[in-house]
């Protein structure tokens, strides 16, 4: 059956601006590497047989190195819980259909990723969405999630550090929400690609996959290890049925990955702690350099930083609102940012006022110099914060 999906609100935009505007100031992914780099983190080695690797087909379930290396990533789980996919993207394409039938109940947490909503909604299934206090640091609220649940909930899916707020929810609350999922008999859907990136490492959150059996892990190379260009995302989860039932599935998709991608990859997971401490350090610099031209801006933002991972959801007052703002701001300054109704959800409202803005990328500077001579330019003319802001 052909699914009914609407655009891709993100992925058109991005369609429209991501490779033409001068300053892509809303990347979602932490600064890549170049293969030289990556390479320089291996052995000689590993260098060789690069050179050498037959690009021929890889095992559907993904090269046994990757898999043992993403399994040392988790506490509970061996190679054996752990499936390669086409980026995350293709992993959520098939868990969101194959967890949940038409006529269950899943819920998810709002703003998100849109596929996360629209594809159990184009499967035929009832989706709830519970929205993050926005004026609470984005805190999911436990009551909220409970109150949401149905007797024909199957599934609870979130995504944390959040996309596209950055939150990141204490370590209880998130302890409860396993609980509450197990008590319940549901399953929780864990998108984790954030992970590693949290400033404060006591922020950072055990993964789903080794909070119960039968929850999921979805993580990728493409956002907090700053390698998008590889496609290598993966499922972890101790239920076997389901990885069977998602490897079959993908039979119908990617088959498999490609061969220089997963052994690049496994380099990548094989050093993810260099790798995260780079990029958390890039984030940290650049959130003391957001946090100065917020400051000297604050008539027309409200900025709070990121827990986790390199994305912000600031709030923008100006009295033109943030759609047309962000549209004058790519068209005529080459400065592209997210407005907030690229996460419109058809579940629970998202705020209108905001923007995502990504920390993650090296050299911020000639982006936020050229946001800066926008603010200081006839732009002037209408940037008196709105009424009652």
């Amino acid at each position: 059956m052909r699914l009914p999906l609407p655009d891709f609100r993100l992925e058109t935009y991005f369609s429209r601006w991501e490779f033409v505007a001068e300053h892509h100031l809303t990347a979602s992914d932490a600064q890549t590497l170049t293969v030289a780099e990556l390479l320089a983190l291996a052995d000689e080695s590993d260098r060789e047989a690069f050179s050498a690797l037959p690009l021929g087909y890889t095992p559907t379930w993904g090269t046994d190195r990757l898999r043992e290396a993403v399994s040392r990533t988790y506490d509970t789980c061996g190679p054996a819980d752990v499936l390669t996919f086409a980026g995350a993207e293709e992993a959520i394409f098939w868990l969101m259909q194959l967890l949940v039938h038409p006529g269950e109940h899943v819920v998810v947490t709002v703003p998100n990723y849109q596929a996360m909503e629209t594809l159990p909604l184009a499967s035929g299934v009832q989706v709830s969405g519970v929205p993050l206090d926005e004026h609470d640091g984005w805190r999911l609220d436990l009551d909220r999630v409970r109150a949401a649940l149905r007797p024909s909930t199957r599934l609870v899916a979130v995504n944390f550090p959040n996309n596209p707020t950055g939150a990141v929810p204490d370590p209880q609350m998130w302890q409860g929400l396993a609980d509450l999922c197990a008590e319940r008999g549901i399953r929780l859907l864990s998108d984790e690609v954030y992970r590693g990136l949290e400033l404060d490492p006591a922020r950072r959150l055990t993964q789903a996959a080794d909070l119960a059996p039968t929850a999921v892990s979805i993580n990728v190379l493409s956002k907090s290890y700053g390698l998008p260009g590889l496609r290598v995302g993966w499922v972890a989860t101790r239920d076997r049925d389901v990885l069977r039932s998602l490897e079959r599935h993908k039979h119908y998709t990617s088959i498999c990955n490609a061969g220089p991608s997963e052994f690049l990859g496994a380099v990548a997971v094989e050093r993810g702690e260099a790798i995260h401490a780079r990029n958390r350090a890039i984030i940290a610099a650049n959130v003391a350099a957001f946090d100065a031209f917020f400051a000297t801006h604050e008539d027309l933002f409200e900025w709070t930083p990121p827990d986790g991972g390199c994305v912000a959801f600031p709030r923008y007052l100006g009295a033109d609102g943030v759609e047309a703002f962000c549209r004058t701001l790519v068209e005529s300054a080459g400065v592209l940012l997210l407005p907030a109704g690229i996460y419109t959800s058809d579940l629970a409202p998202v705020p209108a006022d905001r923007f995502r803005i990504g920390v993650g990328r090296a050299n911020a500077g000639p982006a936020l110099a050229a946001f800066d001579r926008f603010l200081a330019s006839d732009f002037g003319r209408f940037r008196a914060p709105a009424t009652g802001s």
